[in-house]
């Protein structure tokens, strides 16, 4: 166990629950969307919402979502920042069924597209991301992932494996998530190594494969 699990992050503080981790829920949405963000609508659920101002969890997550660590000092004037950069911020509170307590549900729009990721903060400046749109999803943004939507067929999990590992791509951890058999399966692949655009354009040409999306670590 590392200094850091006991202590907390290197970060702008006062919480490493509720600001830490509230940046890199910010900046976790921020690469998972992968362009630039013109409006964000962020729903606060629990003690998230309760400490959203004290605890400073609303400029955490504005820091992240313009890329700042949890240790960086602009943090503080995220707000400011965000309207420079012509980011339209929106904050609600919100309710969400059987949702960790420091939950928040991000919603990014620019002019062309727009997606949407729940994550939660779960300790230590830890989090993880739940959902990301109508995909369950379990990412904690610390290694290199690929999020991968593909059809449930037979084999298909085991193809896409099989590739990486011709690329000699370790998988470090791998978890796949479907609503119902034979329907859509969503597949979060965190790895021990970058991997380069060739083995992802490799990828989204394969059969049956709906999207793929490379998302570098925190």
């Amino acid at each position: 166990m590392s200094i850091f699990n006991i202590m907390g992050p290197v970060m702008i503080g006062p919480s490493s629950s509720h600001t830490a981790g509230a940046a890199r829920i910010g900046k976790m949405a921020r690469l998972i969307f992968a362009d630039d963000i013109k409006k964000a609508d962020i729903k606060l659920h629990g003690s998230f919402a309760s400490t959203a101002q004290g605890h400073g969890t609303d400029r955490a997550i504005v820091g992240g979502l313009l890329g700042f660590s949890p240790d960086d000092e602009r943090i503080r004037d995220s707000f400011q920042l965000a309207e420079e950069e012509g980011m339209n911020i929106n904050f609600q509170s919100a309710n969400f069924k059987g949702a960790h307590p420091n939950t928040a549900l991000v919603s990014m729009k620019n002019e062309v597209r727009e997606l949407e990721v729940m994550a939660s903060s779960i300790g230590g400046g830890s989090i993880k991301v739940t959902r990301i749109e109508d995909y369950d999803v379990d990412l904690s943004g610390k290694y290199p992932t690929l999020w991968v939507v593909h059809y449930d067929r037979p084999g298909k999990v085991n193809l896409i494996t099989s590739i990486l590992s011709s690329y000699e791509v370790n998988i470090a951890f791998m978890h796949v998530i479907r609503k119902k058999r034979g329907t859509i399966a969503s597949s979060i692949i965190e790895l021990d190594q970058a991997i380069n655009n060739y083995i992802i354009r490799y990828l989204e040409i394969m059969e049956d494969i709906i999207l793929v999306r490379y998302i570098p670590p925190l």
